[in-house]
């Protein structure tokens, strides 16, 4: 029996008689004295009405509160932002995307710490809901859930399902004169047929799964798509749970570890999923202290076989995932190889060995392969460095895409640009696009490619041409697409010194992005490079590209290291004395190493 205090926190805001006020005003809502003498359950809401992902999730919110009622605890609902990856992609407002992950992490755990909660559950939808709830579940290191909305069921065109990824390829194929309006249309009003995330393992259905994995989402739920009649009675469920978890003093801190962010690579790279699940799942280890690099998802993606065909690299959508058998399937296949460790505890709390147990696979799925009859050998997550990417670079090598490319750089300082050439049909067969300056400093917000590449795969180029970005793609994208490219060119990454025709050699299998130039040109380009002027001089974005980490590190804000900061003067809390200040001034400027230059030599 647990001796853990359930009102660990709450117990501070509404006992005693001098919290009376605190108690007044809740009553003017609503909750009695015997509410409040419960433990109280967060229940922080990412619904928005600005996309299917997370339109549902209003109602999503009465169910599981109705499950903590029932258990015993009073639950309180908040809202917080969301923003479409797939409504604003292409567009200046996709830069807002990343930008939310820390918004929504920053405004969870500041109603969590100033309402003194004892537990909360999140409800999250679209891409980075996911990843921020987990953030601010572990900055709190309360008792608590991630529940994901599900995913859209896929739409149904010509008797073939079809997702939002069609919908982007096809654009680039009405573009190339491949297919007439009508057939735009058509693949348009098909494509999302209600509620629910992207339909493919993409960036959210590749997170959903990868938290169940981790330990803060429960084992089986959030495969569940979001319109199945099975997805209230779970959430209800998960109530329930949250309220159990809570009564164990079960904290996410314990349940997160460096093995289960293993098995949540591994989970990962055996679905094909998304890159940005190395940006979010680095991000989750720097919330919580663990050693995490770039050479772990390559490490464990090398020995980890594909074992699912799912979109956008295989045949089937999310839901069709579920229905063969779910996480536990998955998790299965891997753990009778060796590949995950089974006593990581799952969300509940349980070792993840004894929910593999619970595994049940329909008879004559083709989603996951049998035992021992993977689909690829090897995972698909792909770490790259050389000349061009110091720090690394990200590739989803989760189909047949080509191992090898060389090609001339075409190079655009931003999507636009790129975007505007595809569509005019500039880009030939062998090209290698660059798309630079669009990181997380210098878009801000590292925006992801898929308007461009999905044109590219819709023009029939997705097998002659490759792409790098300092920026980043959707879990859609498909090809030799490269992103994430560390340093970025905003601060003086060598991807700043490309020019137009620049041979570029990228290599997967010796896990290798260069450009045939020598060490001499590259830093000759570099010493006449300047940074460019921010993009944004005010409000959030401005905000964010002053406090971004690179994309190597998760591009995780962080304020400036104490050291960094002026000295408190001794005893009084003083600013340094204006003698000092001016001191600091005179000191002679430090040199800057070669990649601190920006050279616009086009």
């Amino acid at each position: 029996m647990s001796d853990f205090d359930p009102r660990h926190q709450s117990r501070h805001l509404y006992d005693g008689y001098d919290r009376a006020p605190a108690r007044a005003m809740m009553h003017a809502i609503g909750f009695s004295r015997a509410d409040l003498q419960k433990p109280c359950i967060l229940v922080a809401n990412t619904w928005i009405e600005t996309m299917p992902c997370n339109y549902h999730l209003r109602r999503l919110a009465e169910v599981v509160k109705e499950g903590i009622r029932a258990a015993g605890g009073t639950p309180m609902e908040m809202n917080t932002v969301a923003i479409s990856d797939g409504v604003a992609m292409g567009t200046e407002g996709m830069k807002a995307s990343l930008v939310s992950r820390e918004v929504i992490a920053d405004s969870i755990e500041l109603v969590g710490r100033g309402h003194w909660f004892d537990g909360v559950v999140a409800l999250v939808g679209c891409d980075k809901t996911i990843p921020g709830a987990a953030l601010a579940l572990l900055r709190l290191n309360l008792p608590g859930l991630v529940l994901y909305g599900g995913s859209i069921a896929p739409g149904r065109l010509d008797g073939q399902d079809i997702t939002i990824q069609h919908v982007f390829e096809a654009v680039g194929a009405f573009a190339a004169g491949r297919i007439d309006a009508r057939q735009l249309e058509r693949v348009e009003d098909a494509a999302c047929p209600g509620a629910g995330a992207c339909g493919g393992q993409y960036t959210a259905n590749t997170m959903a799964l990868g938290l169940e994995f981790l330990g803060l989402s429960p084992v089986g739920y959030n495969t569940i798509p979001a319109t199945d009649p099975r997805k209230e009675p779970a959430t209800r469920e998960a109530g329930r749970l949250v309220m159990d978890v809570l009564a164990k003093g079960l904290r996410p801190r314990e349940v997160v570890t460096r093995a289960s962010l293993e098995n949540a690579i591994a989970g990962v790279a055996t679905t094909g999923g998304s890159t940005n699940a190395v940006l979010h799942l680095s991000a989750i280890a720097r919330e919580t202290g663990l050693p995490l690099e770039l050479a772990d998802f390559d490490r464990v993606s090398r020995r980890t076989p594909i074992y699912t065909s799912l979109m956008p690299g295989g045949e089937f959508a999310a839901p069709h995932l579920d229905a063969a058998g779910g996480t536990r399937l998955v998790w299965k296949r891997l753990q009778d190889e060796g590949l995950v460790d089974g006593a990581q505890r799952a969300a509940d709390g349980r070792p993840w060995s004894e929910h593999a147990a619970t595994a049940q696979e329909t008879p004559g799925q083709r989603v996951v392969a049998p035992a021992g009859q993977p689909f690829k050998a090897t995972g698909g997550l792909v770490i790259l460095t050389g000349n061009l990417a110091p720090e690394g670079a990200v590739v989803k090598m989760a189909g047949h895409e080509r191992p090898r490319h060389e090609g001339p750089a075409r190079v655009f300082d931003r999507e636009e640009d790129a975007m505007a050439a595809v569509k005019a049909n500039a880009i030939r067969p062998g090209d290698v696009v660059v798309i630079r300056y669009e990181g997380p400093k210098g878009g801000p917000g590292m925006r992801e490619m898929l308007g461009v590449t999905a044109a590219l795969v819709g023009q029939g180029l997705g097998d002659s041409v490759a792409l790098l970005t300092d920026g980043r793609f959707s879990g859609a994208t498909r090809g030799l697409m490269i992103g994430h490219v560390a340093p970025e060119a905003a601060v003086g990454g060598p991807i700043a010194a490309l020019r137009d025709g620049d041979r570029v050699v990228i290599d997967a299998d010796a896990r290798s992005l260069s450009v045939k130039l020598g060490a001499a040109e590259l830093a000759r380009r570099m010493r006449r490079w300047r940074p460019p002027a921010p993009r944004y001089g005010l409000g959030v974005f401005a905000k964010y590209a002053a406090l971004v980490s690179s994309a190597a590190d998760g591009a995780v804000t962080r304020a400036a290291p104490a050291a960094a900061r002026p000295a408190q003067a001794k005893g009084k809390g003083k600013a340094p004395a204006r003698k000092t200040a001016a001191a600091a001034k005179r000191r002679p400027r430090p040199k800057v190493a070669v990649r601190g230059r920006r050279a616009r030599s086009r």
